[in-house]
């Protein structure tokens, strides 16, 4: 089996008692279905047992954990701590569909090879990669080219390995990839399953305001995961908020469905904060999970 083709067995909405199957597809005979999960960036107090416990009370099918510098597996622990995670996420019969890694290049420094082999060997099919970030005090287009150099590399070692390199578009000043033009010209000499986005609408939003579709249509053959998460302005700052009542557009997951979209989808609520180790705390987190997952149903067209 390919490890670096997209899984295709299920998308659910949540609630706390039970779990809905959700099905994705371009018409009534189509076949492709969703992984869906969420970024537990908010739960990284946890432990490894309590995280698996907590997820599976949402009905997800798996989730998406940082493991990078001060996330929840630091990289020198990968080799001991990632099994740990995972069959701690198995127990709950979860998967780990999405790694958050502190990777954009092959280096000792960063610990390339033994994260993503350690996480190839337990079946972990995709990474989210770390950024790429211009000096704005210097031409863009010779760091761009200096970017495609360590791209390839990395992109070279995940083939061998067989694991899928996952770009997020973020936004702001330096991001390379903020408006994914600069980094799709880096994907565009390999193959989709090599080279995707992690298309993440929220910051499509905020760098391209009416313009998300172009920057949504520029993706479309290479979303490799895709992120729903949402914003309000308060001046001229973006600010995180529940899903439905800031400024992305419930448009885009109508376009998911259109397009037959069959990725993995991750539900980011980066707006929660607080110790998830509070009951009461916990709980709250929990609440906003159900309700934010009960958003993402009704745009999809399934509740």
């Amino acid at each position: 089996m390919d490890r670096r083709q997209f899984l295709h067995h299920g998308l659910t909405a949540t609630t706390l008692a039970a779990s809905h199957r959700l099905g994705l597809g371009a018409s009534p005979d189509a076949a492709a279905r969703n992984e869906f999960c969420y970024f537990t960036k908010h739960l990284q107090a946890l432990d490894f047992e309590t995280l698996a416990e907590v997820s599976a009370r949402m009905g997800v099918d798996g989730v998406e954990v940082p493991v990078r510098p001060k996330g929840h597996i630091e990289p020198e622990r990968v080799e001991e701590e990632l099994p740990q995670l995972v069959q701690a996420l198995k127990a709950q019969n979860l998967n780990l569909s999405i790694l958050t890694s502190g990777i954009n290049e092959v280096s000792a420094e960063q610990r390339t090879e033994a994260v993503l082999r350690t996480a190839a060997k337990l079946g972990v099919k995709r990474f989210r990669m770390l950024y790429y970030k211009y000096d704005l005090d210097q031409p863009l287009w010779p760091q761009l080219e200096g970017f495609r150099a360590r791209y390839r590399d990395l992109v070279a070692l995940c083939r061998e390995i067989g694991i899928q390199p996952l770009y997020q578009n973020h936004s702001g000043a330096a991001y390379a990839g903020a408006a994914l033009w600069d980094v799709d010209d880096l994907m565009r000499e390999f193959p989709e399953s090599e080279a995707a986005f992690a298309f993440d609408i929220r910051h499509a939003t905020v760098e391209g305001g009416l313009a998300w579709p172009q920057h949504a249509a520029l993706a479309r053959q290479r979303m490799g995961a895709v992120y729903f998460k949402d914003f309000q302005w308060e001046g001229r700052k973006p600010i995180n908020c529940p899903l439905g009542e800031g400024q992305v557009s419930p448009d885009f997951a109508k376009r998911l469905v259109k397009d037959g979209y069959s990725g993995p989808i991750s539900l980011h609520l980066e707006y929660l904060t607080g110790d998830p180790r509070d009951a009461a705390v916990l709980e709250s987190f929990e609440t906003a999970h159900t309700r934010d997952f009960a958003v993402l149903k009704g745009w999809l067209g399934l509740a």
